[in-house]
């Protein structure tokens, strides 16, 4: 695996949202990956290790007060979106895990991505890099954006906090879009770490995040990881 050269992406928080979210902090990554079907030591992890350690804390602490995960719907009630309704990623993996569901077996950069979530209570996406075109923006979402969302068909996306390209928008700390999903032709990869509550939060969970990569599946950094703020 081998890239000539590269320039990372270039994404930028429009005015309004740094406004509603001051605490803004997006953390970005970006690796060069060989995508493989899921992965028998990282499902061993979630089973045997992950899972049972956050249920028995789901036991006696509630979602809500987690940290990182209450700034992050905050968030969404500030820019507008219910997020009892429009639930955090990170939330939905939870409570798959509280309702005795396991998570979906993907491939093995998605299952490492959803690991990380899991460990740091962040909701993370990971898109193809190829499929995005110019400069990326985080804003809410338009009145009547939409996009087809990864497992859940159309999504409302009007005043949800969102990353948008030149085409329009592609993710969102509640689902991504179809549009820049990581699959077996995906070779690039950028990673970005929805965070609310300041850097130092995203700062550690960017070291999580690339340790979770470097175990789980086949991948190189790019670059160094790097934090988007005001």
């Amino acid at each position: 695996m081998s890239v000539p050269s590269f320039t990372r992406p270039i994404i930028r928080p429009d005015a309004d949202i740094l406004a509603r979210v001051p605490g803004l902090c997006l953390g970005c990554l970006v690796h060069e990956v060989e995508v493989e079907p899921s992965r028998p030591d990282c499902q061993a992890y979630l089973d045997d290790e992950l899972a049972p350690r956050l249920v028995a804390r789901m036991e006696g602490e509630p979602l809500s007060q987690w940290p990182n995960l209450g700034p992050s719907r905050a968030s969404c009630k500030a820019c507008g979106k219910d997020p009892g309704r429009y639930r955090i990623s990170s939330e939905a993996l939870y409570r798959r895990l509280k309702q005795g569901k396991g998570l979906y077996a993907i491939n093995s950069v998605v299952d490492a991505n959803n690991i990380a979530s899991l460990e740091t209570g962040f909701s993370l996406g990971s898109y193809t890099l190829a499929n995005l075109r110019g400069d990326i923006t985080f804003r809410r979402g338009l009145p009547g954006e939409t996009y087809e969302g990864i497992g859940k068909g159309g999504l409302n996306l009007e005043n949800l906090p969102l990353l948008a390209d030149a085409l329009g928008p592609f993710g969102s700390p509640v689902s991504d879009s179809t549009r820049a999903l990581v699959d077996d032709q995906t070779r690039i990869c950028l990673t970005v770490i929805y965070g609310f509550d300041g850097a130092a939060p995203v700062e550690e969970a960017l070291r999580t995040s690339a340790a979770a990569f470097a175990r789980f599946c086949r991948c190189r950094p790019l670059c160094d990881p790097w934090c988007v703020q005001g």
